[in-house]
């Protein structure tokens, strides 16, 4: 049965990525246009759960957009968990006059607005952000850009140092199990070799690289290295130290991708799935995850949507292969 959609709530769960605020903003300023209300909910479901709510307007967005993190905090919820949680949760909704939830962030966040709607009985639009990149059903998801890009801010800083001594530096790129930023990093970085948990690849493999790169005349090397790859960046290190005698560095990037203003991609693609988003609600469509494939906004049952597995782009891949040395 469709509901009349008055007022909605939004929240952010899982790892924060710049660009969520992009959404946030897009999804208040599009509700407030078509007459609904929106409700801010701190810190996740669990502030769901607490009944952390503010009212959110035109001019609390305000100069958001350039902001990474999100403003509404983020959080993982052990409570939500549990259907006890989750009722809890639908009687906050309840209580405060909520007809629909949007809920930003990754699988978790997707399967936490599942059960809101299933176990709580309030319909639910999920958007992809994430840094990794790993929905299934959506191209792209938003703060992935913003990660890339400070990849090889950090990179091409460190590479003056790792010209200097003619050493060889591994950097250890997030990702979780996905390898989306370690290549497109990799690519972007002109680094020697990269190691993915998508490809089958050997410390050995690494070293012949770099090996075939010496013998070309090449006297400093970048080699990325994913979170979830195969290998770990410690094996790699040790590998080209025993092996080839060369100088080698490990150094783990860590949260700061996760950090930074977002680039205008993140900040456009996060307004068109904040719209997008809304625009479903009020045509009395609920229960979906919006994505973009091929540059067009596409939804997914949420149930459907959780079950795709994102193909690996092996024709990146080997143009990466075929470009580095």
């Amino acid at each position: 049965m469709s509901v009349e959609i008055k007022k909605i709530g939004v929240l952010t769960s899982g790892g924060d990525a710049p660009g969520m605020n992009a959404a946030i903003r897009a999804i208040t300023r599009t509700a407030l246009y078509r007459g609904i209300k929106v409700i801010g909910i701190q810190r996740g479901y669990q502030g769901l759960i607490e009944g952390d709510l503010t009212e959110l307007t035109y001019t609390s967005v305000s100069r958001i957009i350039n902001r990474g993190g999100t403003f509404l905090f983020t959080a993982r919820s052990n409570e939500f968990r549990h259907p006890d949680g989750v009722k809890k949760a639908a009687e906050t909704c309840r209580k405060n006059g909520i007809d629909a939830v949007v809920a930003i962030g990754g699988d978790g966040t997707f399967r936490g607005a599942a059960d809101l709607s299933k176990i709580g009985g309030i319909p639910c639009i999920g958007i992809p952000g994430t840094i990794d990149n790993d929905i299934g059903m959506s191209d792209y998801t938003i703060g992935f850009d913003t990660a890339v890009n400070c990849v090889i801010d950090m990179v091409d800083r460190l590479r003056d140092t790792t010209e200097s001594h003619q050493r060889c530096s591994i950097v250890e790129v997030m990702g979780r199990n996905a390898g989306y930023i370690a290549l497109h990093s990799a690519i972007s970085t002109g680094a020697t070799a990269v190691a993915l948990p998508e490809i089958e690849i050997t410390c050995d493999d690494i070293v012949n690289k770099i090996r075939k790169s010496i013998n070309a005349g090449k006297t400093h090397f970048i080699v990325i290295a994913a979170e979830g790859a195969k290998i770990s960046a410690g094996e790699i290190l040790q590998s080209i130290g025993d092996s080839l005698g060369i100088n080698v560095r490990l150094t783990v990037l860590g949260h700061v991708q996760r950090g930074g203003m977002p680039t205008a991609d993140d900040r456009v693609n996060a307004t068109r799935l904040g719209h997008y988003a809304v625009d479903l609600l009020t045509k009395g469509i609920y229960d979906r995850v919006c994505g973009i494939q091929n540059n067009k906004l596409v939804d997914y049952d949420v149930q459907e949507a959780l079950k795709i597995t994102k193909p690996f782009d092996t024709d990146l891949y080997k143009a990466f292969l075929e470009t580095s040395i």
